[in-house]
């Protein structure tokens, strides 16, 4: 990922550490054999946390596009095709 916002990957970078930390937390609670509930709330927090992750990391990536599409391309190599497949994914 190109950060050509700042503020942008730094937000991207917070979201996956969260994730992380979260990740690390279900470990936690399976290692000490925590409930079933507690352990399937705690990953659903770390997906959600990804997906925005991902969400956010393709949304900048179409902004790049919207405000330049030839510089988002020689700098992404990405297409608005392969955007649109890569936003699908996260669906």
């Amino acid at each position: 990922m190109n950060p050509t916002d700042p503020d942008a990957h730094k937000r991207i970078l917070n979201r996956l550490r969260r994730a992380r930390g979260q990740l690390d937390g279900v470990i936690a609670a399976v290692e000490d054999g925590r409930s079933c509930r507690d352990i399937v709330t705690q990953l659903s927090a770390v997906s959600s946390a990804l997906d925005r992750a991902g969400f956010a990391i393709v949304s900048s990536a179409m902004k790049d596009c919207i405000a330049d599409p030839d510089a988002a391309r020689d700098q992404q190599g990405l297409t608005t095709e392969e955007l649109e497949k890569l936003f699908l994914m996260l669906a």
